[in-house]
């Protein structure tokens, strides 16, 4: 998983409220088998005028112009806002790839749905709570000035606006440790690699019989 310390990037508005994770990746994506390759079919039926299927060349699709991420202004964005209640709908972990493999890395919102939030976590993408007064007025902000950028400081978890402004957002320690330090729930678990195998090599010496297989 990609750390996470301070991040600097292009802003793009999602300006609707209860946006669903079927429109986030719509579910025919979620047939494949891999934890990769979600990037172009965020917010496909948005973003193309046509119906997509997975293996598709995204360079014969339709572009829909007037959806907000195939507009000029908003290429290479990495930072998304958003409106309250981002993310609800059904639990798919296929949501929060999608937007981090298309590039964001952070997304703020009022709120979000309660397990694209946690899901958000695990893939390295950071999910910021702000007050939806805040977040009204960045979007604000978005649509006045062309190229408008934040940067999002974790370690010290601010928000930090062009003319210097900074916004404080919450976030917990262990998650806030896990990102900085580029740990998902594996990489955790590899940080006891040594106990875990002094723990194998003891259990085997007392249960040998544990090392033959059954034919």
């Amino acid at each position: 998983m990609q750390a996470f310390t301070i991040h600097q990037g292009l802003v793009v508005p999602i300006d609707r409220e209860n946006v669903d994770t079927d429109a986030i990746i719509p579910k025919q994506f979620l047939k494949s088998i891999r934890r990769s390759g979600f990037g172009p079919n965020l917010f496909d039926e948005w973003r193309y005028l046509d119906h997509g299927e997975p293996g598709q060349d995204p360079a014969t699709r339709k572009p829909n112009p007037d959806f907000v991420l195939n507009q000029p202004r908003y290429q290479g964005a990495s930072i998304m806002l958003a409106r309250k209640n981002f993310g609800c709908g059904s639990s798919r972990e296929h949501a929060p790839w999608a937007i981090e493999q298309y590039g964001v890395r952070a997304v703020i919102a009022p709120s979000f749905a309660d397990i694209f939030f946690n899901n958000s976590f695990k893939t390295g993408l950071l999910p910021i709570v702000l007050p939806e007064s805040e977040v009204s007025k960045l979007f604000d902000e978005v649509y006045a000035f062309v190229g408008y950028q934040l940067t999002v400081d974790l370690p010290r978890q601010r928000v930090i606006k062009p003319d210097g402004t900074e916004l404080p957002f919450e976030i917990t320690a262990f998650r806030k440790d896990c990102l900085v330090g580029g740990l998902d729930e594996i990489g955790l678990t590899l940080q006891k690699s040594d106990k875990i195998r002094a723990f194998e090599a003891e259990r085997l010496a007392r249960m040998p019989w544990l090392a033959h297989r059954i034919l």
